[in-house]
């Protein structure tokens, strides 16, 4: 959703630009470190294009305060689990990641979305 922010994409919904605006300035955004990869192999397989480089782009969102969530061993173990809800291991693993963080998950996906799970979620397209 950084991406859509940062692009200006009309996809990220009003609700959502607010929510992420709010977070910033409480210095309470944060993005899983398999979000960066997911940008960089869309932007390899030309999927998407980008401003600057992935690398960049990543060493200006933290410095303006984003918070990066590592990929741990909770974190790992916590995805695993996920494994029935959700056939993208990069969606297992960001969503494991707002769960061991209790933060909010805003993101456009479906299934994460409709699961019933403890995870607070926010549609991005709202």
């Amino acid at each position: 959703m950084l991406l859509w922010l940062d692009q200006g994409d009309a996809a990220l919904g009003e609700q959502a630009r607010l929510a992420i605006e709010r977070a910033w300035q409480s210095g309470g955004v944060a993005a899983s470190a398999i979000s960066f990869w997911e940008v960089a192999m869309l932007a390899e397989r030309g999927r998407i294009r980008m401003r600057r480089s992935v690398i960049g782009w990543r060493a200006s969102l933290l410095q303006a305060g984003v918070e990066e969530w590592p990929l741990d061993g909770e974190v790992s173990a916590r995805a695993a689990l996920y494994a029935e809800l959700h056939g993208d291991p990069a969606d297992r693993f960001i969503l494991a990641s707002a769960e061991a963080s209790g933060a909010t998950l805003l993101t456009a996906d479906q299934r994460l979305l409709h699961w019933r799970g403890p995870v607070e979620r926010l549609d991005a397209r709202l």
